[in-house]
């Protein structure tokens, strides 16, 4: 499938919760906001945000995941010093 913003071609995925058939664009849907994950991959639990780190860009809103890598901008966690 063609890109709707790039024109390149990019893979789809059918969203569990909606049930649209989607471009690969991130790591949620951009119809209803449910997280895309892999087949077969176990659903998370989000709700753990006591244990959460937030990525160390002061811009990004992400939270960094067990490779020490935030997951929206794809940095590697520099905790402060």
């Amino acid at each position: 499938m063609i890109c709707e913003k790039c024109g390149s071609e990019t893979g789809t995925v059918k969203c569990v919760q909606c049930g649209e058939e989607i471009l690969m664009l991130g790591p949620y849907c951009y119809h209803c906001g449910k997280e895309l994950r892999a087949e077969g991959e176990p659903e998370t639990d989000c709700a753990d945000f006591e244990n959460r780190i937030l990525c160390s860009d002061g811009t990004c809103i992400g939270v960094i995941n067990e490779k020490g890598i935030c997951k929206v901008c794809g940095k590697p966690y520099t905790p402060d010093t």
